[in-house]
């Protein structure tokens, strides 16, 4: 079930290898430390929370994320070492 007036957060994973998971929380981060989430996290088993931003609906958490998987790992990268995507 969608709930898109309950607050969402986007959230980015990261691993001692340089990938990157980008999703938005609900009980996805519950999912992903089971190992049942994303095939990231089936396939990193160690991961951290390297990034997250808090929206008032998940349906803005959802355009964020959307947004932020569009983008080359540079500009992830950025985001998470200076808050702001610089190119």
């Amino acid at each position: 079930m969608f709930f898109p007036k309950l607050p969402g957060e986007v959230y980015i994973l990261g691993h001692s290898s340089p990938v990157q998971c980008t999703g938005v929380f609900c009980p996805a981060i519950i999912r992903h430390q089971r190992g049942d989430g994303a095939e990231f996290t089936r396939r990193n088993k160690t991961f951290k929370l390297v990034y997250k931003e808090e929206f008032p609906t998940l349906i803005e958490a959802r355009k964020r994320e959307k947004q932020i998987k569009g983008w080359k790992r540079e500009k992830k990268e950025n985001l998470i070492k200076f808050g702001r995507p610089i190119i």
